[in-house]
């Protein structure tokens, strides 16, 4: 008999996810569940400008709809989060919604702690996000609790929607930096196939593949368990058959929501306390630091993060392979082949970021919450320059 190995699972504070409803019936039932008088949505601007997706929320709202917020940036730029609280203490918002992508749900989420911080100015937020130590330790700012809840109604795979920590860049050094705290969970989330149908092709695809390797970094830890690992390996096949689906036919609702269902619980096992590794801390610093977008870091780096892994726990990602029905075939090829076929790109010099900025990036990964956390380990900057060659 083997012991057991002991743990702990960490629950947010979002109570309801509602899916597979229309985004306005929706959220104008749970403005009213809470009570919410003062609504402020922080949209995706495509949404606003070129649909009627987001007038359709105002008018499901009516009196209780106060402003809409648009023009978030990629990669949530601290002005922009500074500009999205000024409107929301203009108005008087009790509730914060996102509709949109991961930049619109990052923003959402941090703007009601920087409303109970007196906010004003980007150097207002720098004593609010998490830091690393020189011993590699997060350390986690105190910081007045919020007043005000989020919901977020995402229309990307990202999945930041689910998570209690949220990234916005610092203007002046380019740096994403993480904001954490467990209310900063949204009290509820919408999942609405039929609204995604408007994300762009190259926008779905890349942040399924970011989804995707949410769960292919949670089996391939040492720091996993039964429960997170479950979770992954559903949240992976789940993709893996709702992402194609979707290409093959991009009306197909029920694929849409099959990929939405594995977002959510790709991101269970990240907020229940299983760190992810290289490929998630690369692609922080190659957003903030190279503007490339969100998604297409997971597909230029996650199957070198598995082949450079392989060494050292090729026992866990056999169960990666397991999911794409090959056990007999290295993950790194299948991951590839998979993000391959969706269209994506596969290296940096795809994405633009040239052999130059290489050294930098390594060096703001070691800075990076999850730069220490990967199964084969990461003591300097050499180690990630591997990886990045890899990529190259």
């Amino acid at each position: 008999m083997t012991n057991s190995t002991p743990g702990t699972v960490v629950l947010t504070a979002t109570e309801r996810v509602h899916f597979g409803q229309p985004a306005a019936q929706a959220l104008a039932a749970e403005a009213e569940t809470i009570g919410a008088e003062r609504v402020m949505l922080i949209a995706s601007t495509s949404l606003a400008d070129k649909t009627d997706e987001i007038a359709k929320i105002e008018q499901a709202l009516g009196s209780r709809h106060a402003t809409t917020f648009t023009g978030v940036q990629p990669h949530g730029p601290r002005t922009d989060v500074v500009a999205a609280t000024e409107k929301a203490r203009e108005v008087g918002a009790d509730l914060i919604v996102s509709v949109g992508g991961g930049s619109a749900t990052d923003c959402a989420k941090i703007v009601p702690i920087c409303l109970s911080n007196d906010v004003h100015s980007t150097d207002d937020m720098e004593p609010l996000h998490v830091y690393v130590d020189d011993a590699g330790g997060m350390v986690l700012p105190s910081f007045k609790p919020q007043t005000v809840r989020t919901i977020c109604v995402p229309t990307t795979l990202s999945g930041g929607e689910f998570n209690p920590l949220s990234g916005a860049t610092d203007p002046a050094t380019k740096a994403k930096q993480a904001y954490t705290d467990r209310m900063m969970a949204p009290v509820s989330v919408i999942l609405d196939p039929a609204l995604t149908r408007h994300t762009p092709d190259w926008l779905w695809f890349s942040t399924g593949v970011r989804a995707l390797d949410h769960a292919i970094e949670t089996l391939q830890s040492f720091q996993s368990n039964d429960y997170c690992d479950g979770l992954a390996e559903s949240a992976l096949r789940l993709l893996i058959e709702g992402l194609p689906r979707v290409k093959a036919d991009p009306e197909d609702l029920e694929a849409r929501m099959k990929c939405q269902i594995g977002v959510w619980q790709s991101m269970l096992p990240i907020i229940g306390g299983v760190p992810m590794g290289a490929s998630h801390a690369i692609g922080h610093v190659l957003g903030g630091l190279c503007d490339v977008p969100h998604g297409y870091t997971s597909c230029v780096m996650s199957p070198f993060v598995l082949r450079w892994n392989a060494s050292v726990n090729a026992t866990r990602q056999a169960r990666i392979s397991a999911a794409f029905e090959a056990p007999d075939q290295p993950a790194a090829d299948l991951v590839d082949a998979f993000i391959t076929n969706l269209g994506m790109p596969r290296s940096l010099s795809a994405v633009d970021v040239g052999e130059g900025r290489l050294q930098k990036i390594a060096e703001y990964t070691m800075d990076d919450i999850w730069g220490r956390t990967n199964p084969r380990p990461i003591s300097q900057p050499s180690d990630v320059m591997q990886i990045l060659e890899l990529a190259r």
